[in-house]
């Protein structure tokens, strides 16, 4: 039997929450704050974003930190099933890739793109 392209992508949420379980404390941590400022609806998309910006903060490193967009998902259902009573609070839908193959390619990361961006931002240094 093969692979999903979901299990694939949970297997890689899996080992990037053990290896940046930082990243978990600070998903809870913003979506209760959420919750108890009276949203009762929030996005993830939002919540990762704020994740990046803190995270970038501290870390003063343009490549330091990194976290997979392909993951909100997977951290907002966990979050719901953690939490049962804020099921609901994020809006999820069913996961095409519980019916695509698994891709078995490498995970790709800002270094394996070009960026002219930061090339510039590295030249007028």
């Amino acid at each position: 039997m093969s692979r999903t392209r979901e299990q694939q992508i949970r297997e890689q949420v899996r080992t990037y929450h053990r290896n940046n379980p930082e990243v978990w404390e600070l998903f809870k941590g913003f979506t209760l704050e959420l919750i108890y400022s009276g949203r009762r609806h929030y996005s993830a998309n939002a919540i990762f974003e704020r994740i990046r910006w803190e995270k970038d903060l501290g870390n003063g490193s343009e490549a330091a930190f990194k976290l997979n967009n392909n993951y909100r998902a997977f951290y907002a259902r966990r979050f719901m099933a953690s939490y049962p009573q804020y099921e609901g609070f994020f809006r999820t839908r069913a996961q095409p890739s519980s019916t695509q193959d698994a891709t078995d390619s490498k995970e790709f990361g800002p270094r394996d793109y070009p960026s002219s961006y930061s090339a510039s931002l590295r030249a007028a240094s």
